[in-house]
């Protein structure tokens, strides 16, 4: 019986320096691994088997595919996943089989993990004992291809799926350096999920004899938005997906751009003072009233670094040939970005955010999680602005939304603030199960519903659905 685990120790300053997209990432090789995480038996042949399209790659059968096993190994990297995920989280264990290491051709060479220097690097895992399907995975924020490991694959792993994940093809907080084109480097990273997709499913093919029966995309935030775009985009390539807080991006809004500005001009003055005034343009902005006390947190790690990189991939004109503005000016200082304005800017913006956005008209199931009390991507400005588009494309029969009630952007921060707050991770776990059932069997979820906080149990661990 495979065992669990809590999760491991939280990082607290390299937490926060990864939230912010910094990159503190010591490089890893696979082929360190030491001998007894490495096993003879149980995937022979591995090395035979062929990632299509791949520039390199690299094989090795493992014990444990999970993270207790693959940080060990270098295998995986804790660095890419800190703080996603509460200290109280628990993972199965003891998950044998094979992965691979690579990256597909890309010029850009933002990632630095096993030394490689080279961007769109994946991760492949395909467990001993096979259920027939497959997960795939793009990362949150601007991480790397390791950031969903404990959030995502280790218990999707131990349901017996193979399980995917991709960089992206640009990482780190100056990811907007890739491409030419405004838009190019998060156009990019739908082709990048496009194409392990279709990779995964013929590796689980060569593998295993056959082809998955289901594949799933999974992600949170920009990972989330990954799997919206997919559905709507790449409906065949998929059975359904779990949509956890993902990034809305709309050519005239709402998106990033018209809430984050608001919050860089008046918190300042609300921090200072308390000003009524601008607590108040600050929940207009579509921040929840309640999310106060994590309004400090996000302005020092989230809101300033957020806007500046995401403006200057989008829009990189507003200030001239300074690259991603000015950390935390002062409004009125000449381009700064608490000064923004998305719907002054010329149409050359907005016809860049069209290049990635969303329209509702999904082609698969799509089960979407949301905090009410995320403090980065409101949910009044985001899911639940997704949720009108997808019933206006006539599409909310292949939708369930589930609002979490004290949910935020990151699970990790749930440690600092138990009383306010509640981790999403059991409510994916939920999700995901009920996205089987309603693929497979044809078990419906349950009707759209705001999910309120736990009275019995360990908030951690426990996410029960609502009853139908």
């Amino acid at each position: 019986m495979r065992s669990i685990r809590p999760r491991p120790g939280r990082l607290p300053g390299l937490a926060a320096a990864l939230l912010a997209g910094t990159s503190l990432l010591v490089p890893v090789s696979p082929a360190s691994a030491s001998a007894a995480s490495v096993v003879s038996g149980g995937c022979a042949g591995i090395e035979r088997v062929k990632v299509p399209g791949a520039e390199k790659q690299i094989s090795a059968c493992l014990d444990d595919l999970t993270t207790a096993g693959t940080v060990a190994s270098g295998h995986s990297i804790a660095a890419e996943y800190a703080g996603l995920t509460s200290a109280g989280a628990t993972n199965p264990t003891g998950v044998p089989g094979a992965q691979i290491d690579g990256y597909f051709p890309d010029t850009s060479t933002s990632n630095t993990d096993h030394g490689w220097n080279h961007d769109s690097q994946f991760v492949i895992r395909l467990p001993e004992h096979w259920n027939g399907g497959l997960v795939v995975a793009g990362t949150p924020g601007v991480r790397r291809q390791y950031a969903n490991d404990f959030a995502i694959s280790d218990w999707v792993l131990a349901q017996g799926y193979a399980y995917a994940a991709t960089d992206k093809g640009n990482t780190g907080a100056d990811f907007y350096k890739d491409g030419t084109r405004p838009g190019d480097a998060i156009v990019e990273w739908n082709q990048r999920v496009t194409q392990l997709t279709r990779a995964a499913k013929a590796v689980a093919a060569q593998r295993y004899g056959r082809a998955p029966r289901r594949t799933y995309a999974a992600g949170i935030s920009n990972g989330g938005y990954l799997v919206r775009w997919q559905l709507e985009n790449h409906p065949e390539l998929y059975s359904g997906g779990v949509d956890w807080e993902g990034t809305l991006w709309r050519e005239n809004g709402p998106n990033l751009l018209t809430s984050l500005p608001a919050t860089l001009r008046e918190y300042p003055k609300y921090a200072a003072t308390g000003d009524a005034a601008a607590h108040d343009a600050i929940i207009a902005a579509g921040f929840a009233p309640g999310s106060e006390p994590l309004w400090d947190y996000h302005y020092k790690v989230y809101w300033d670094l957020t806007q500046r990189i995401y403006r200057e991939e989008l829009d990189s004109g507003y200030d001239g040939a300074t690259e991603a503005g000015t950390p935390f000016c002062a409004p009125g200082t000449p381009a700064c970005d608490a000064d923004y304005d998305y719907a002054a800017r010329p149409r050359a913006v907005r016809e860049a955010v069209g290049r990635i956005a969303l329209t509702g008209r999904i082609g698969r199931p799509l089960i979407t999680l949301h905090g009410t009390l995320d403090t980065l991507l409101p949910i009044g400005q985001d899911s639940d602005v997704y949720d009108r588009l997808i019933r206006a494309r006539g599409r909310d029969r292949l939708h369930r939304y589930y609002r979490i009630e004290g949910g935020n952007h990151v699970d990790g921060l749930y440690d600092t603030y138990p009383a306010l707050l509640r981790p999403i991770l059991p409510c994916f776990r939920s999700a995901f199960t009920a996205l089987e059932g309603w693929t497979t069997r044809g078990t419906t979820p349950p009707a759209d519903a705001t999910l309120p906080r736990p009275t019995t149990g360990d908030p951690a661990t426990t996410c029960p659905l609502p009853s139908h």
